[in-house]
């Protein structure tokens, strides 16, 4: 069973535009297939994404702090020391505030994908 996912209609209007274009009654079930495809992808990979941030704001602040870095690095790359683990820190915290956002860990997680 696939999961509930709600669409604005902007995103729908978008979707429909080749087909309306081409005065098609309806959309092809392949066409549909792969433009649901990509859309879910996309959704799975933005869940995943926030479900790992998540684990990582121990506090439930909505941003990560360094100590929460210090945190999740130990448990997924203890090997690092501490001065690698804040040098990390530093170029995710792209706006220098001293907190991570999600906007800044997504940015950072997504990286280098769109050349894949």
């Amino acid at each position: 069973m696939l999961p509930k996912k709600k669409f604005a209609m902007t995103e729908t209007d978008v979707m429909m535009a080749s087909i309306m274009q081409a005065n098609i009654p309806g959309m092809p079930l392949d066409h549909f297939v792969s433009l649901m495809g990509r859309k879910l992808a996309a959704q799975d990979n933005y869940e995943k994404t926030r479900q790992i941030f998540t684990g990582f704001d121990i506090h439930c602040h909505g941003f990560l702090t360094v100590e929460d870095f210090k945190k999740a690095f130990a448990s997924v790359a203890s090997h690092l020391s501490e001065r690698t683990v804040q040098e990390a820190f530093r170029e995710v915290d792209r706006d220098s505030d001293g907190h991570v956002s999600f906007k800044d860990f997504e940015f950072v997680i997504n990286y280098g994908q769109d050349d894949v």
